[in-house]
């Protein structure tokens, strides 16, 4: 029993892994619009001010914080936390920028050759982005042409988010180790919608503040529901997860999503209902595994498949969504059996005594972190 205020069904990592596909190839649907028209951020009219790949972003974002809290909670060793979270998220990137900077690029540059070799910011660009934190946007001449030629591969861009959600698991993970209370993280989910509201960013902003090329406003605004995932997790035995409570949410938020009120409205319904529904995962969709665990690989090869596709003379979206959504989730596939499953296989040399492990039930085997593309027309670089 995953706790007694919820009615078991499929395994919930299974849930997980399902919305994280879903909510993937949602996100590479909205961007077919982001990638060709500069006043374009959705596949919704500009009117509605609502992008539903944003929403999945929020239900992403979500996800990952309750399942990381999971990690540790099983768990609760420092390094080892670390290990497994870099093992997670590294070993793909690595591919996916290695293939951009030496492969992509130099077939697509419009500069010479001999300038795209010897510029520094190729080789910024490869280092850094391998290195998360000092992500880089622009490639020599890569994408110049093309109606949004702001980054090589804007789909990373989130991933600074995510180790910095990691990074607040940890610290929570350590206080509470210390003898702090578990309320230590109501006082951060606290600060975090309060800096919210102060930076203001949105699905149309990302705010004026950027630092190592993070825009802060938007890294705070995810960061919202992560910690919301944190909380659901660390009072799961408290809350009560129900369908009907998050259909109630989700036309609050229909409701309010057009006013200030959708600034806290949209990350608890994204929030909740995404914990909601992987928790109530039908059991007859509970035996697909591998088939939908690939929304990582989904995340990081869908910008670049996409503007390969554009690049050949696309320019419809509606024809590069029939075009890119198929070939972004057989790069997920590829991506999960061929790298992530693979070198997932190296955690059994993290596993801790057996009596050091926590007697719960695995949430997800396979969290994932999330990357979408930077808002359309706005150069980071």
């Amino acid at each position: 029993m995953l706790n007694s205020c919820t009615k078991v069904h499929a395994n919930p990592h299974v849930g997980f892994a399902w919305l994280r596909t879903v909510g993937a190839l949602l996100i590479v649907l909205d961007h077919c619009w982001a990638l060709l028209f500069s006043d374009r951020s959705t596949i919704l009219p500009p009117s509605w001010h609502v992008a539903p790949g944003y929403v999945a972003l929020m239900g992403l974002f979500a996800m990952s914080g309750y399942q990381i809290q999971h990690s540790w909670s099983r768990d609760p060793s420092w390094w080892r936390f670390a290990a497994r979270r870099l093992l997670r998220i590294l070993p793909p990137l690595a591919l996916v920028v290695s293939v951009t900077v030496l492969v992509v690029g130099p077939l697509v540059t419009v500069w010479p050759q001999a300038d795209y070799w010897t510029s520094a910011q190729t080789w910024r660009y490869l280092v850094g982005t391998c290195l998360v934190m000092l992500l880089q946007h622009r490639l020599p001449g890569v994408f110049d042409s093309l109606p949004y030629p702001y980054s090589a591969n804007g789909s990373l861009w989130t991933l600074p988010m995510e180790l910095l959600g990691y990074g607040l698991v940890l610290v929570v993970g350590v206080l509470v180790a210390l003898g702090a209370s578990r309320l230590v993280l109501l006082l951060l989910l606290a600060a975090m919608v309060f800096a919210d509201v102060v930076l203001g960013a949105s699905f149309e902003s990302q705010g004026e503040v950027s630092v190592l090329n993070i825009p802060l406003g938007s890294t705070v605004s995810f960061l919202v529901p992560f910690v919301l995932g944190m909380v659901l997790h660390a009072f799961r035995h408290r809350i009560p997860f129900r369908p009907s409570v998050a259909a109630v949410l989700f036309v609050a938020w229909v409701a309010v999503c057009r006013t200030e009120w959708n600034r806290y409205v949209l990350p608890l319904m994204a929030a909740y209902g995404a914990v909601t529904l992987a928790r109530h995962w039908p059991q007859r969709l509970g035996g697909v595994g591998p088939f939908v665990l690939g929304s990582y690989g989904i995340s990081i090869w869908g910008f670049l498949v996409q503007q390969l596709i554009i690049l050949a003379g696309v320019r419809d979206p509606w024809v590069l969504a029939v075009l890119s959504l198929p070939a972004a989730y057989l790069a997920g596939q590829l991506s999960w059996r061929f790298v992530e499953e693979p070198t997932l296989r190296l955690r059994r040399y993290l596993k801790p005594r057996r009596a050091a492990v926590r007697a719960e039930p695995v949430v997800s085997s396979v969290a994932e972190p999330l990357a979408v593309p930077i808002a359309p027309g706005r150069d980071v670089a």
